[in-house]
């Protein structure tokens, strides 16, 4: 299966729709800079920020703008600071304010996969955090359930390996824990930006 195809007009609509019934709050853009500035249009000025890692806001540029504008709260920056302790770099990547990243599969149906090594992202995008936006290249919508497993394996994961070799230098990644979202019990807490063109793996 082509896993790397972005999703026809009727497929990103049905899924819209879907995510929706789910209190996911989703729209659709049609490019990476147009999914950048809708999601600096959302964030307010002088927010805790965390930007998770993820190749779809390396791509378009998200990481350095909230990191390094003067703009946010940045929490990524705190993380690598050896003035913060272990404890509290935990505390701060598990519940800031805002939270911004991607995921790997979501269903026409409106089911949701984050996939994850250490896991380190997904408190945040389960729980602690107050608000979540997933920019989502249109290529990551799947039929159902079982087709997001496959993708997540069969495309992902050996993307992801290769990456972390050449960031990391370890042998490679591994689906140590795989999150999904079939409803988000609080309304507006989660948004997905998806856009209509393949970003990210």
């Amino acid at each position: 299966m082509k896993w790397n195809v972005v999703a026809t007009k009727e497929q990103v609509e049905k899924t819209i729709i879907a995510l929706k019934s789910k209190n996911i709050e989703a729209e659709f853009v049609a490019t990476g800079a147009e999914a950048k500035k809708r999601l600096f249009d959302i964030l307010p000025e002088g927010a805790e920020v965390m930007s998770m890692t993820s190749v779809t806001l390396d791509t378009i540029g998200v990481p350095k703008e909230i990191n390094e504008s003067g703009r946010f709260n940045a929490v990524r920056p705190k993380l690598t600071d050896k003035n913060t302790s272990d404890r509290e770099k935990k505390r701060l990547g598990a519940a800031p304010e805002w939270v911004a990243g991607s995921v790997q599969a979501v269903s026409e149906n409106g089911t949701v996969m984050v996939a994850s090594n250490t896991g380190s992202q997904l408190p945040a995008y389960l729980y602690g955090a107050d608000h979540v936006i997933w920019i989502v290249g249109a290529q990551k919508i799947v039929k159902d359930e079982e087709s997001g497993r496959r993708r997540v394996y069969e495309h992902v994961l050996p993307l992801e390996s290769e990456r972390a070799k050449k960031a990391y230098g370890v042998a490679g990644s591994f689906v140590s824990k795989l999150a999904i979202f079939n409803k988000e019990v609080t309304p507006g807490r989660i948004r997905m930006i998806i856009v209509g063109e393949a970003l990210g793996f």
